[in-house]
This record gives C-alpha cells, sequence and structure tokens, in this order.
C-alpha cells in the first residue's frame, strides 16, 4: 500500500503525485495487489476524502 495525506488538495492531486514522483520504484521486484492511497483532509469545512485505486503486478 502506498498512501500520499494532503491538506486542503484534493485526492486526485495525491494520487496524481504517487504516479509522477514514481512511488512505486521501490516495489519493483514485487508482484501482486498494489493499493495507491489518496487521502485529503479540508481544513474549512473539516472532512476527509479518500480515494483508493487497486493495481495488480504480475
Amino acid at each position: 500500500m502506498i498512501v500520499e495525506l494532503k491538506w486542503n488538495k484534493s485526492v486526485k492531486t495525491a494520487l496524481d503525485q504517487i504516479r509522477r514522483q514514481d512511488y512505486m520504484a521501490c516495489l519493483e521486484r514485487y508482484t501482486g495487489e498494489i493499493l495507491l492511497v489518496g487521502v485529503n483532509y479540508d481544513k474549512n469545512s473539516k472532512e476527509h476524502s479518500c480515494k483508493i485505486e487497486q493495481i495488480l503486478k504480475y
């Protein structure tokens, strides 16, 4: 599982950062299921949002 936390951004921004900065490179030899998790906290509404994407590596 790879998690990126954001504050006053968006879950899309968090997931985009995981891909753009190639966080999955450290799991190069891993095969199986990888979960990409983007979490954002909105300071004004005091609400969290989250999106989870599944990737299967063979």
